[in-house]
């Protein structure tokens, strides 16, 4: 893509119409973020309740992931034939559903079955919710738009962190093991609910409106977003964008869209293989061993980093994305995650059998969240809500996704063996590997970085797709 690409005019943008309906399509990151982190206080009595081992114990937390897989392979088609709404409906369903078939399993079995099924919900929600916010938003202020989702999600995150947290403590150990863990999975039914129903009223996507030929709809949309002049030419961009695409998967595998299709994936990979959803998943179990050396409640400890650290430098990365860049941002974010994954990585080797690991473990967690919160977290889901032409954004991004929840899973299901004290990286590293390794995969994502991300900022959907055939 050509670095010396115009960029859009600005739009004298109505935010009293655009910020709402945005809000409340970012719900459905909420939830992406309420479902996936909910096992995360939920895994210790879960595990007890079952019996399992750490392989099931492994299978249990990811399974997720593999609903996750499928969702977005199904959420493709289904959002560039019916639309963005009806599938962020969909997801909202599932949800719901999952919400309530994992608070009531009585096998580990039909747990995993509706474990997977909620999975299915938050694939969906993770593809429709930062492509309609892009194909809605004008250029200007799109990153920010598209990165409050990632805000969403860590609400989401820690808001289960609260809440799971409040359900301990209304039992005692035997209790939780027995039911408090229903709960936990139970509280979900509310923001399913609320999701489907804030849904109702928003419009569908000006874009994929064009693409359907539904044209005096888009216009309108547009006009209530940005005014009639930017209405005019959105409308004449998109309509010329979409007259040369084809749509279905043969336009998308075909030489034109190899290297956004290429770039997509390998960006949706490396968000996940630098490892943050160990922390996210397996937190309450790190943040446990670290308690007696800092003598603070792992449970409170977890809260803490989630709030405290990825919540604040999310917001600073809204506040930048416009303004810096996308590279700028995830150059920064992946030199400050592999300089904090190494630091884990020599403290956990270094102080091994001491117990003064506490404090400085402490320290390099909150800065790498920091480092993730400030960049990757945000700003991939950004680009890969930009890099794809309209009529094939939801396979594409279906595609992309697909790699990045199955990267998700792989971390997920060897972190627990990785970490498993008498396994031979433990006898050996001292449960140093998987930092070192994850830091490895930051290296690999600054290069990408640095060789083959176009930085996109202020650029319409349609200028950053002209780019790729220059």
């Amino acid at each position: 893509m050509s670095a010396e690409a115009p960029t859009a005019a600005p739009a004298a943008v109505n935010l009293g119409y655009l910020v709402p309906i945005c809000m409340a399509a970012t719900l459905g990151g909420l939830l992406f973020g309420y479902d996936t982190g909910v096992i995360s206080g939920a895994i210790e009595p879960l595990t007890a309740r079952f019996g399992l081992g750490d392989f099931m114990k492994g299978w249990a937390s990811g399974c997720v992931l593999i609903g996750c897989a499928a969702g977005v392979l199904l959420v493709g088609p289904l959002s560039d034939r019916f639309g963005r709404r009806p599938a962020l409906l969909l997801s909202a369903a599932m949800f719901f559903a999952s919400a309530i078939g994992t608070a009531l399993p009585g096998t580990i079995s039909v747990f995993i079955l509706f474990r997977i099924l909620g999975g299915v919900g938050i694939g969906i929600a993770s593809i429709s919710t930062p492509m309609y916010i892009a194909e809605v938003t004008p250029a200007q202020i799109r990153g920010r738009m598209v990165a409050v989702n990632q805000i969403a999600i860590v609400v989401g995150l820690a808001a289960t962190s609260l809440v799971n947290y409040l359900i301990a403590q209304r039992g005692d150990q035997a209790w939780l093991i027995s039911s408090g863990w229903r709960w936990m999975f139970a509280t979900g039914v509310a923001p399913a609910t609320v999701f489907a129903l804030v849904l109702l009223p928003i419009p569908e996507s000006p874009r994929w409106l064009v693409e359907m030929g539904r044209d005096d709809e888009a216009v309108a949309i547009m006009a209530r977003v940005g005014g009639a002049k930017f209405a005019a030419d959105e409308y004449s961009g998109v309509k010329a964008a979409v007259s040369r695409e084809q749509g279905g998967w043969a336009e998308l595998l075909s030489p034109g869209l190899r290297r956004p299709l290429l770039l997509g994936i390998a960006l949706a990979i490396l968000q996940q293989v630098t490892g943050i959803n160990i922390f996210m998943y397996f937190g309450a179990t790190i943040f446990r061993k670290m308690s007696a050396s800092t003598g603070v409640d792992a449970g409170l400890l977890q809260q803490a980093i989630i709030n405290g650290s990825c919540v604040l430098f999310t917001l600073v990365a809204i506040a930048k994305v416009d303004r810096w860049g996308r590279r700028p941002l995830l150059l920064l974010g992946s030199a400050g995650m592999g300089a904090s994954l190494l630091a884990m990585g020599l403290t956990a080797q270094l102080t091994a059998g001491r117990g003064a690991a506490g404090d400085w473990m402490l320290v390099s967690i909150v800065l790498y969240i920091a480092a993730f919160g400030l960049s990757v977290g945000p700003v991939v889901w950004v680009i890969l809500s930009e890099i794809f032409p309209t009529a094939v954004r939801g396979r594409a991004l279906g595609l992309a996704t697909f790699f990045l929840w199955a990267a998700d899973y792989a971390v997920t299901q060897t972190f627990p063996i990785l970490d498993a004290n008498g396994s031979w990286f433990v006898r050996e590293m001292s449960h140093a590997f998987p930092f070192y390794l994850y830091a490895a995969f930051c290296a690999v994502l600054a290069l990408v970085v640095w060789r083959l991300v176009p930085e996109t900022k202020g650029r319409t959907l349609e200028q950053i797709e002209e780019g790729w055939h220059r």
